[in-house]
């Protein structure tokens, strides 16, 4: 196809649609930078058609590339992976799994042992998911983390908190966007300036569950929606703590923006958040959907228990790691 080594990449490229970006919409334009040339789908609406469009193109283009990856997920969309995988291996041409999702080692039953065996690498974008998969007893594992550009993260120090939280997802149950109305609710008995900004798009009846409340009970919650990187990156400077209260988590990408940006971390400690997150060194962990315990965390950060100071200078420290500068060169030595 070219003299540049060529890629084709699987994965739902969606940020079109006004979804939150995935890997797919993000890798193929910084491979590209690094001259591969890359061939990505799918970016079509329907999720049938996504489906024929992957297999179609993974049938044609496949055997014509050096490499074919794919953005591997656990839960519907795990189908197009593994679809895509079966044709890989029936044409004997090398893929490479990126693994994504919070509960994604479910998969890794008998009976697609060998979509992840068969594969030349699988990626874990997380030392959580890296973990999982070793206990299985996979060989053909790489940790290479979810990347930035750190250029693009203004890093703000804050040195006294106050009471404004930020909280960015796609509402959808598994990330309990309702704990955080419960806990801004608890935060008004003792701060009555308190205020919290929700940013991401409708996944399923959640958002409607909390905007509900927050009219009922007339509180200061602002939904924004969807918000570009660079929008919701200037909200947050409006903000003080990052609010993160999944029920499934793996890396959010998001955790990793919030750390760069300066903002301290106040999360859930499920899946591979404490992989990510050392507690009270880094960021701060609750216990999963224990809203006393959450209120509490938070509390402590306000009343300076907690050096939020220190907390976000270690975490921006710690994301410096996660710098495209850096990761892509693990990725060139993959693809070399």
């Amino acid at each position: 196809m070219s003299g540049k080594k060529s890629i084709l990449y699987i994965g739902n490229k969606l940020a079109s649609l006004n979804r939150t970006p995935t890997a797919a919409d993000i890798m193929p334009s910084l491979l590209e930078h690094e001259d591969f040339k890359v061939y990505s789908f799918s970016s079509k609406k329907n999720k049938f058609f996504r489906l024929i469009d992957m297999l179609f193109r993974t049938f044609v283009l496949a055997s014509k590339v050096d490499w074919v990856i794919i953005d591997v997920y656990s839960t519907q969309n795990f189908w197009y992976a593994y679809l895509c995988g079966k044709i890989c291996t029936l044409k004997k041409v090398s893929y490479i799994n990126i693994l994504h999702g919070g509960n994604l080692e479910s998969r890794l039953k008998k009976r697609y042992f060998p979509f992840f065996n068969n594969a030349r690498f699988n990626i874990a974008p997380s030392k959580f998911l890296f973990s999982k998969f070793a206990g299985e007893g996979l060989q053909n594992l790489k940790f290479i983390p979810n990347s930035i550009d750190l250029n693009q993260y203004k890093f703000k120090q804050r040195k006294k908190l106050r009471p404004k939280l930020i909280w960015v997802r796609a509402f959808a149950e598994i990330y309990n966007p309702f704990l955080a109305i419960q806990l801004l609710e608890n935060l008004l008995q003792d701060y009555k300036d308190a205020e919290l900004f929700m940013v991401g798009p409708k996944k399923d009846n959640s958002f409607d569950k909390c905007r509900s409340y927050v009219k009922e009970h007339n509180l200061p919650v602002y939904f924004t929606g969807k918000l570009e990187k660079n929008e919701w990156h200037q909200l947050s400077e409006k903000c003080d703590i990052f609010l993160n209260t999944s029920t499934i988590d793996n890396t959010p990408v998001s955790i990793v923006e919030a750390m760069a940006l300066g903002l301290p971390v106040v999360s859930s400690n499920v899946g591979g958040i404490p992989f990510l997150i050392e507690n009270q060194m880094d960021g701060v962990l609750f216990e999963n959907g224990n809203l006393q315990d959450f209120t509490n965390k938070i509390t402590d950060l306000l009343e300076n228990r907690l050096d939020a100071m220190n907390i976000s200078t270690e975490a921006r420290k710690k994301v410096e790691k996660f710098d495209w500068g850096i990761v892509k060169k693990l990725w060139v030595n993959v693809l070399s």
